[in-house]
């Protein structure tokens, strides 16, 4: 609807103003009686030396074609009221055509990469984990729909002097049949030990550093006891991520880059970009701290790793573009590591781009794992599954697939919760309002389509050609969410901001609702299916909103 109007404008002002910019500007007035469309004329003034309401009044005399209704000028706008006839078949046609095919933006071609989740190994699966999880999830998802092959990177925190303060953690009070039967329960525990110790003896400090450089020189005895760690950390978070419906492409982490980064170095030291400062190397930025790239013992860290892997990714993936899904605290971080792939030469250094997220915080308060204050994202789910459980039992005994069901509504409400939020923000873990299954949440996302699968099948449901008329006048909000749904696919990924998909989710299941309480639906009579066929309309759609977020949608509930 936009972008033809668009267009129309753009002819009624000889091409002066390219489609895409008007596009940009026009907006949807806050009252329906208003218009369905408007575009404000100001910015036009300068340019044109007119008014903004002479040039709406200019444009509104050009704008023939039966796409448009009527044409008000108020002010400097230009209100629009569309066909909705013309519309609504349009719409509903296309998308009874396309099915979940519907709103895919076939604009993007080739890889793009999507490094997210990274849990440290050894470390436990907590809340404060899941928003690169699930945020980069539904990106790569999203990306998909536009028509890119996403690459799912799990950089895993696999290395580190985290190792050797867990080595020697380990030797000191480690249990390796408790350890075998619970990793990372475990583990954590003799970690936060370490640390409430060390805070008192800096001799275990001096001990995990000479353990984790045991490790970086090839010791047998520590490589075995890392390699133990990493797989029995794996195996625990494996079951976390199947419970989510993630996958990954590849868990290559940080080890993965220890051969690689000498290269790296090499290659900074040739384009003479490697200062010695203090006895590191590091490389000078402007407007920014030096990125360090060496200590002064030679040994390398985060920036260095991270420059060996976007090295080999561009290799590996040729990657059209590769976004970071990591917290926003680590933004100097990434300034740096682009700034530096930049000074490299590499134009690529332009289509990375970090992805940004605030915390998830308990009280107010950030999580710690070293103090152990933790909620683990295990409990979590279970608590969410549990929760599910005990509202089926108690509305509808009779469901069959309890479990399963359970399981899609408690989990889809985690990552609702999650993904409703603007990621920039920051979210106050309570279970409480996560498990709120009213209003803004996943499960009444997940009955709107649930509601409209148990109507599709009591009213037998033949799919049917639509007409207007049949619909009654509540539909014509729901249609105009419906028709946005390609564009908002599009800007989800162009702002790299799936939050945009959980809201209009929800809108389009408040509209269909609203839609639901004033009509008839299942009436024996000539409407019956082409308003079942409208129904069909808007679950072909919020079933594949839910998906593009990582939400299972359930028939029954």
């Amino acid at each position: 609807m936009n972008k033809p109007i668009a267009e129309l404008i753009s002819t009624a002002l000889n091409n002066e103003m390219p489609a895409s910019e008007i596009e940009k500007l026009m907006e949807k007035p806050k009252m329906m009686e208003l218009g369905d469309v408007a575009f404000p004329c100001f910015t036009l003034a300068k340019k044109f030396k007119k008014s903004p309401q002479v040039i709406a009044s200019e444009i509104a005399q050009q704008l023939n074609s039966t796409l448009i209704q009527e044409v008000n000028v108020v002010g400097g706008y230009l209100n629009i009221f569309v066909n909705q006839q013309m519309v609504t078949e349009n719409v509903l046609q296309t998308i009874l055509r396309e099915k979940d095919q519907y709103g895919s933006m076939q604009t993007g071609k080739g890889n793009v990469v999507i490094d997210y989740s990274s849990p440290n190994i050894a470390k436990p699966f907590s809340m404060g984990h899941l928003r690169s999880t699930v945020i980069g999830n539904a990106l790569a998802n999203i990306a998909e729909k536009n028509g890119y092959n996403a690459v799912r990177i799990n950089h895993l925190g696999d290395w580190g002097t985290q190792f050797g303060k867990l080595i020697v953690a380990y030797k000191l009070w480690g249990d390796k049949e408790a350890i075998e039967a619970s990793p990372i329960g475990e583990l954590l525990k003799i970690y936060v030990k370490f640390h409430e110790r060390a805070e008192t003896d800096e001799s275990l400090n001096e001990q995990a550093r000479a353990s984790f450089k045991s490790l970086e020189d090839g010791d047998e005895e520590a490589l075995a006891l890392w390699k133990w760690f990493r797989d029995a950390s794996l195996k625990e978070f494996e079951t976390i991520y199947d419970l989510l419906g993630i996958r990954f492409d590849s868990y290559a982490g940080e080890a993965f880059y220890n051969d690689k980064m000498d290269a790296v170095v090499g290659e900074l030291k040739e384009k003479g970009l490697l200062a010695l400062s203090d006895g590191a190397y590091v490389v000078q930025l402007e407007d920014m701290p030096p990125c360090l790239i060496t200590k002064t013992d030679g040994a390398t860290l985060y920036a260095t790793r991270d420059l060996a892997a976007a090295m080999y990714r561009k290799k590996q993936y040729e990657a059209k573009k590769t976004f970071y899904v990591v917290g926003n605290e680590q933004s100097l971080h990434f300034k740096q590591l682009f700034n530096v792939i930049e000074k490299m030469g590499y134009e690529w250094s332009k289509d990375l781009q970090h992805v940004a997220f605030g915390m998830m915080l308990k009280d107010g308060k950030k999580m710690s794992t070293r103090k152990g204050k933790v909620v683990l994202l295990a409990d979590v789910l279970a608590e969410a599954i549990e929760t599910a459980k005990r509202n089926i039992e108690e509305k509808n005994q009779a469901l069959e697939q309890k479990e399963l069901v359970a399981r899609q509504v408690g989990v889809g409400a985690v990552i609702f919760n999650d993904l409703k939020n603007n990621r920039m923000n920051d979210i106050d873990f309570s279970l409480e309002q996560m498990m709120n299954f009213e209003g803004e949440t996943g499960p009444y996302v997940q009955y709107t389509y649930a509601r409209i699968s148990s109507l599709l099948e009591k009213g037998d449901f033949k799919e049917q050609a639509i007409q207007y008329d049949a619909l009654g006048e509540y539909a014509w909000p729901v249609i105009q969410l419906l028709e946005q749904y390609p564009i908002i696919v599009q800007k989800s990924f162009e702002q790299a901001d799936p939050s945009q998909i959980a809201k209009f989710s929800l809108h389009v299941s408040r509209a269909f609702n609203k839609y639901y309480a004033h009509s008839k639906i299942l009436v024996e009579d000539e409407w019956k299916q082409m308003k079942l066929s409208f129904a069909f309309s808007v679950a072909i759609v919020l079933k594949d909103a839910l998906s593009l977020l990582g939400i299972s949608a359930p028939n029954k509930m």
